[in-house]
């Protein structure tokens, strides 16, 4: 049950009227309805030129008769509704004739504000519509006119066989999340105090997960004035405003279950392929299941990312010789995931794997549901790993942080900070923060940075003034009141030790295999998971039945395969990972296909 009261005007100042002239809306008027404007460079011009003929794409005559084709004609009246914020069910709606405004519902007695004007040869939707989660925005027709739904169904065929057609309308359903990222941040307000680990949490699924979304200090003006509106108390915290209510004590888990991004009833067949893990491994597994055909779901116990999605600069990988980030990677993956019809659910923490000889193989959620699959790839990558020292975990969240992305760097921006580790992602997050804080203080355990480190970024490192490099160094406590304010280094040649201020410290020192919910699958000491030829020769009765051998990334247990960082061998790397989620998709298409053979 979710710990929810409904609220009254909550939000103290009203949302903008179009009918208003003295209101601002989030479109101008001399625009396509769906472009803010920003005029004076030209560069700037051209980008939002581009991004509105995005998000509002201009379709051929053939393109039009080819999306008609997929739906069924529907004749509107002046006030009609084509959907509302709260539902769960909406179709990609093609507009032939008439004109519909797009509005966000204000709060409270205000007018709604106004998004868009669209008119004929437009397309409503967005990325909601791939996501299943339930609508936030209103679509409401402005005159008479006629138009094409386009049900879940078909939505699915013309992804799946229109390629021109499907491109189209995929670019402009990202490209329109992203404008209503910005025009609608406060559909999801989080309020809680500044350094709260349970705020960032939250963020941290909001941003993966794409949703509209904003942050506000408890402490701050605004903070005051809404906790005093909305009656909240300091154990309410966090609280997340949500157009209908207001949740107290919230998570993600919450979160995801009153938006609907959850599964809405029990799957009455086993899917093809469940991924376990939304990391590299486990979406490239996922996007090359469900483009082959197979009935894929994926899931994650936080959001899509994996350490990953943690990167604020990925510079070699293959293809993008001006780097990119680990979110704008894996949130590309995610929606070509969802383009080819996966179905991606999170936070879902698998509790346990059963298989019995025959039958599908049954996991058990956090929530005891279940969900059966005919093959399952785990993909759960790694847990980090922390030092032990006190007060180290009570820190963890509120100045300790596993990640270097802007949602960090907000936290501690124009303050030293200290990062540890010498590898790749340390490195990365040293040079992000270097232009977001005072000073950051690198520290390795070891002689030298080149020595687990590529070496462009070593390089960087060395030569950046806001960079300090202290090798032979270890942390050895951590300091403050409520959050983290110094810790102590101690220099390994001599003993010494030295105080830092740090209001925060990034900590890469490796990860450990998260695996340990698996007691029965084969693993190494340190507990990843064995596969194909790793594994020993006598495998067991099951396996003697079978009168096969394990296949390329199959695990101990039959029909379960491993990939990416989990799996014993493993390239280390993001290119790496993808590579493995993708060639585990075809020994599980050989598995499918002799379970198919065997019956």
């Amino acid at each position: 049950m979710f710990n929810v009261k409904q609220r009254a005007n909550p939000r103290p100042t009203p949302k903008p009227d179009k009918s208003n002239p003295d209101a601002t809306s989030p479109a101008d008027p001399e625009s396509d309805g769906m472009t803010v404007s920003r005029p004076g460079d030209d560069r700037t011009d051209a980008a939002a030129g581009q991004a509105s003929a995005d998000r509002r794409p201009a379709l051929s005559q053939a393109l039009m008769v080819r999306l008609r084709g997929y739906g069924s004609g529907e004749t509107l009246v002046a006030g009609d509704r084509l959907y509302q914020p709260g539902d769960d069910r909406y179709d990609l709606i093609f507009i032939e004739s008439g004109r519909v405004d797009l509005l966000c519902d204000a709060i409270s007695d205000q007018a709604p504000t106004w998004i868009a004007e669209m008119g004929p040869g437009d397309f409503l939707g967005e990325m909601s519509l791939l996501t299943g989660e339930r609508m936030f925005i209103t679509a409401r027709a402005r005159e008479p006119g006629t138009i094409y739904r386009i049900g879940p169904q078909a939505f699915r065929q013309l992804m799946a066989h229109d390629a021109e057609l499907s491109d189209v309308i995929l670019t402009a359903l990202y490209s329109r999340r992203g404008l209503l990222k910005t025009a609608l941040a406060d559909t999801i307000e989080i309020i809680d105090h500044r350094n709260s680990a349970p705020a960032l949490t939250l963020e941290v699924f909001a941003e993966r997960m794409e949703l509209p979304h904003t942050w506000t200090d408890a402490d701050s003006p605004r903070g005051t004035t809404m906790l005093t509106s909305l009656d909240l108390q300091p154990g309410d915290l966090p609280a997340v405003l949500l157009p209908d209510g207001v949740l107290l004590n919230a998570d993600p888990t919450q979160l995801a279950r009153r938006i609907g991004l959850a599964p809405s009833e029990t799957a009455t067949e086993p899917a093809d392929l469940v991924v376990i893990g939304g990391g590299p491994a486990g979406l490239a597994a996922t996007v090359y299941g469900a483009s082959e055909g197979l009935h894929t779901i994926m899931l994650d116990s936080v959001a899509p990312g994996g350490q990953a999605g943690a990167s604020s600069r990925i510079e070699n990988y293959p293809g993008f010789p001006r780097g990119l980030s680990g979110a704008e990677l894996i949130r590309r993956t995610a929606v070509q995931a969802l383009k080819f019809g996966a179905q991606l659910y999170a936070p879902y923490r698998v509790m346990k794997l059963d298989t019995q000889p025959n039958r599908s193989i049954q996991l058990t959620l956090d929530d005891q549901s279940h969900i059966e699959a005919r093959a399952v790839i785990i993909a759960t990558g790694a847990r980090y790993k922390t030092l032990p020292l006190p007060r180290w975990a009570e820190f963890e969240g509120c100045g300790i942080y596993y990640a270097a992305t802007e949602l960090e760097a907000r936290r501690c921006a124009q303050s030293p900070v200290v990062v540890i580790g010498g590898a790749n992602s340390a490195g990365q997050a040293a040079l992000f923060l270097a232009g977001r804080c005072a000073h950051v203080t690198l520290i390795l355990r070891g002689e030298s940075i080149n020595t687990h480190m590529s070496a462009y970024l070593a390089d960087r490192i060395v030569n950046h003034p806001a960079i300090t490099l202290a090798t032979r160094t270890e942390v050895t406590a951590v300091h403050g009141t409520e959050c983290l304010e110094s810790v102590t280094v101690t220099h390994r040649t001599d003993g010494t030790t030295t105080t830092l201020a740090a209001t925060a410290l990034f900590c890469f020192i490796g990860a450990l295999p998260d695996t340990t919910w698996l007691p029965n699958i084969a693993t190494d000491k340190a507990g990843f998971i064995r596969t194909d030829t790793q594994l020993d020769r006598d495998l067991g009765p099951h396996w003697d039945t079978l009168r096969r051998r394990p296949l390329p990334f199959e695990t101990s247990i039959p029909g379960v395969f491993a990939a990416g960082d989990v799996r014993l061998g493993s390239m280390k790397r993001v290119a790496g990972a993808m590579g493995e989620g993708a060639t585990a998709v075809a020994s599980v298409h050989a598995r499918l296909a002799l379970s198919e053979a065997d019956n």
